[in-house]
């Protein structure tokens, strides 16, 4: 494989990183020449012990702009589509957003996916716990385990986000990038959107379908211009009736990641990066308790992701893939459907066959 990321942040490296775990060829590149320099001087080798040097690195306005397997965009959520739009313009073999996919408006969503069907090039969205090994054992777990019917699911992702800025030292904190904003797709809603997006995985992968209703309620933090969601909790109901809780904060600590999927006669509880950075999920029945654990590093989820991605191709199983972009874009719907409903203090109701916009938002 031949990759170009796009970005050199945090997302970029630990992408490169990834791609030369596998033995891809990597260009990088992105739109700042100090985080070039920044790249090769600090961020990678310090978190992977040296420079790799077959990593080509390139301004935005140099890099080639043909001949490229995977095309990774890992710039803000603001600018998701627009680059996106530009890369399937390449013609590559797929296109990777990182998550979120976009911004909470859902601008150009509708015309990203009628393109990329169009021309019949995959995108992935970068949700990497859906394809861990915890969540696909909670899957296998939840199937065969004689547990009776699906009664809820809860998820939630609350981490205090001095981690996400532990790992950019260069910024001195919200302010100085997207994430102060909930409108460029920070804050709480959408960073910690894995909880979102492993709340429908698990509701569409057990049965239970779509989500068709949120009730929303979410604590907003204004300092001069930076305005974000604090915590974003929200109450959701499928199409078959279910109903569960999400909740999404960037101010728990120490973080509590993790999943509840109650069942008739027993419950499956998964954690994500525990002590240790374990996952680990755990079934409960009347006759026992058991635990899996499954130790990885931060590189190992971003590797799995790829190889992932590499295989999807290669069986041309993308459009069943938990990474999909049809997948994305009802998570990016949900996190729509929280904004309005706390904006109106009404439950909303999405209609899917109304395409990836607000029109397929309604207010009850």
């Amino acid at each position: 494989m031949k990759v170009k990321i796009i970005g050199k942040g945090s997302i970029g490296n630990h992408l490169s990183h990834a791609a030369r775990a596998l033995g891809w060829s990597v260009d990088l590149c992105d739109n700042d020449t100090a985080a070039l320099s920044r790249t090769m001087n600090d961020i990678y080798p310090s978190r992977y012990g040296s420079w790799d040097k077959a990593i080509n690195l390139f301004h935005s306005s140099d890099v080639p702009r043909s001949g490229h397997d995977i095309i990774f965009i890992g710039t803000p959520p603001d600018s998701h589509v627009r680059l996106a739009t530009d890369a399937l313009d390449e013609h590559p073999l797929a296109v990777v957003i990182e998550k979120p996919l976009s911004t909470p408006d859902l601008k150009g969503l509708s015309a990203l996916y009628k393109k990329s069907q169009s021309l019949q090039i995959p995108i992935f969205v970068g949700y990497d716990h859906a394809v861990g090994e915890s969540t696909a054992k909670l899957i296998s777990l939840a199937k065969s385990s004689n547990l009776g019917g699906l009664a809820s699911i809860d998820v939630q992702f609350r981490e205090h986000w001095g981690g996400i800025f532990n790992a950019h030292p260069w910024l001195s904190g919200p302010s100085d990038s997207y994430l102060g904003y909930s409108s460029r797709g920070g804050g709480a809603c959408c960073e910690h959107s894995h909880a979102i997006n492993l709340w429908q995985f698990f509701s569409e992968e057990l049965g239970a379908g779509l989500i068709t209703e949120v009730q929303a309620m979410m604590d907003f933090y204004k300092h001069d211009a930076i305005f974000y969601d604090r915590i974003c909790s929200l109450n959701l109901r499928t199409e078959s009736g279910l109903i569960g809780r999400c909740i999404q904060d960037v101010v728990t600590s120490p973080p509590d990641k993790s999943a509840h999927i109650q069942f008739e006669v027993g419950s499956i509880r998964s954690s994500y990066s525990s002590p240790g950075h374990t996952d680990s999920v755990s079934l409960n029945t009347p006759s026992g308790n058991s635990e899996f654990l499954f130790p990885k590093s931060r590189p190992d989820d971003f590797i799995t992701e790829l190889m992932h991605i590499d295989l999807s191709l290669s069986s041309k199983s993308f459009s069943a893939s938990p990474l999909s972009l049809e997948r994305a874009l009802r998570t990016m719907l949900v996190i729509a459907a929280a904004h309005l409903s706390h904006n109106t203090q009404r439950s909303i109701k999405i209609d899917y066959s109304c395409g990836y916009h607000t029109e397929a938002l309604e207010v009850i």
